[in-house]
């Protein structure tokens, strides 16, 4: 099989951008693998995604029809496949896989066919990985799973098993990482049926729960034996409603951000602070650029709400204003028309360390994207800081408009840094003698933004 990996940088990202909402972001690296399957519902050949970080490295996993490949992208030039589990089925029937990791501990799902649940140890990566779990007694298929990490529980949505039939959602104590024990499951929640569980967000043993066309629950699960329905919306009880899909909490605990997997509906704002009140606070989505838009997963990390966006991508919004999101930044992962169906950016992650954002499209494999927001044209970035002469030979003076420290750094069109360093006067010298003829990006990064500008060297 063939492995293919890219760094190529996104020039479109600063010409041409003039009528656009909101920036492109950058991307980093792409990885792909030739000769897997597609599958046979939604030409998907990849699905979720998930992150790592063992042994001072970062690594992206990404689900196939295959199985789940562990992909070391630490340095975002030179990504590569470091690890493969196959799946217990694979081929064209698989649509979904699902990863949460614990303790040292990768746990696999799969939502199709005779499948199990494996628990793959992860602390020798990058060199080797180990299989010390991979049974379908306790689970066969499950749509998504959750690790309420402070209380070693491991969330089945959509859940079938072996031993433990079906459940629209089950717990299970992985107190012992390598031996799951099953705590029961839930078909209802104090009388408040639902056919399924399609998704989880739980913290501190409280459960924010995504139940399809049933609507949303949160449920208190401290006690398992006596679990409280502390609230619920239904279709009825909140604007936009559809397919309750996904959702993530607020790191302040006082907003659920929800995505209901209908086309052309809102993202919603719900806040969940008084339980006897749960309600809608806003809407928001990509705009009326995109009326087939399906958000798929949020996921916030601080102040930034991410979400994959199917044939939209990924979008990222600012939350600091929690009740009114601003959408800031966006990367289009697919290269697909849309056309009415799923594909396109399935999942993403934002919670490594270097802050570099994992994405999963569908048909397209893993995408890395900075999470610095760039200037989308030169007239942003001229706000900041100016250039001359341009084109240049030798030298390219650059005259900051209000004084600040910046890091820079000089990319050719494929990407690739060919010099970088730091500017702390006003005005600074680029020594550009040792470059070839050619186009150049100069990008000025202060730690939150990065600011760029097209230059040129003429022999």
């Amino acid at each position: 099989m063939k492995y293919i990996t890219a760094t190529i940088f996104s020039f479109f990202l600063f010409v041409g951008l003039h009528a656009q909402e909101v920036p492109q972001a950058n991307f980093l690296a792409h990885w792909s693998m030739d000769g897997l399957p597609s599958s046979n519902a939604h030409d998907n050949t990849y699905n979720e995604i998930w992150g790592l970080y063992v042994n001072d490295r970062e690594f992206a996993v990404i689900g196939s029809t295959m199985g789940t490949h562990i992909i070391d992208v630490t340095d975002v030039g030179n990504i590569s496949q470091v690890a493969f589990v196959e799946g217990a089925h694979t081929g064209p029937a698989i649509i979904h896989r699902d990863y949460h990791d614990h303790n040292g501990y990768l746990y696999a799902v799969c939502d199709e066919g005779n499948s199990t649940l494996q628990i793959i140890d992860i602390s020798n990566l990058p060199s080797s990985v180990e299989i010390v779990y991979d049974s379908n007694d306790l689970v066969t298929r499950s749509h998504n799973i959750f690790i309420d990490a402070d209380n070693d529980r491991l969330y089945s949505c959509a859940h079938r098993g072996t031993s433990t039939g079906y459940s629209a959602l089950r717990v299970f104590d992985i107190s012992d990482p390598m031996n799951p024990v099953d705590e029961g499951g839930f078909d209802q929640f104090e009388g408040f049926e639902v056919g399924h569980v399609h998704d989880a967000f739980i913290k501190d043993n409280i459960a924010y729960l995504n139940c399809g066309f049933d609507g949303f629950a949160l449920v208190d699960m401290t006690d398992i034996e006596d679990v409280t329905l502390l609230g619920v919306l239904e279709s009825e009880d909140y604007p936009d409603s559809g397919y309750n899909h996904s959702g993530w909490l607020s790191e302040e605990e006082d907003i659920y951000y929800m995505a209901d997997e209908n086309h052309g509906l809102a993202l919603k704002a719900v806040n969940v602070e008084d339980i006897n009140d749960m309600h809608t606070t806003s809407l928001f989505g990509v705009g009326e650029g995109s009326p087939n838009a399906i958000a798929h997963n949020p996921i916030v990390d601080g102040d930034l709400l991410f979400v994959s966006y199917y044939f939209d991508g990924l979008q990222v919004y600012d939350i600091s204003n929690r009740e009114e999101p601003k959408r800031i930044m966006h990367y289009p992962t697919s290269t697909r028309e849309n056309n009415f169906n799923y594909q396109g950016a399935w999942g993403v992650y934002p919670f490594l360390p270097s802050g570099n954002i994992l994405v999963s499209d569908m048909q397209e494999g893993l995408f890395i994207i900075d999470r610095l927001l760039i200037s989308s044209t030169n007239e942003v970035a001229e706000e900041v800081f100016g250039i001359y002469p341009n084109p240049t030979v030798d030298e390219l003076q650059v005259s900051l408009e209000t004084e600040g420290s910046y890091h820079y750094v000089v990319r050719d069109l494929a990407g690739r840094i060919v010099q970088e360093g730091e500017i702390l006067n006003k005005v600074h010298t680029v020594h550009t003698s040792t470059l070839p003829l050619g186009s150049y990006i100069i990008e000025l990064s202060d730690g939150h933004q990065v600011y760029a500008q097209l230059f040129s060297v003429a022999k």
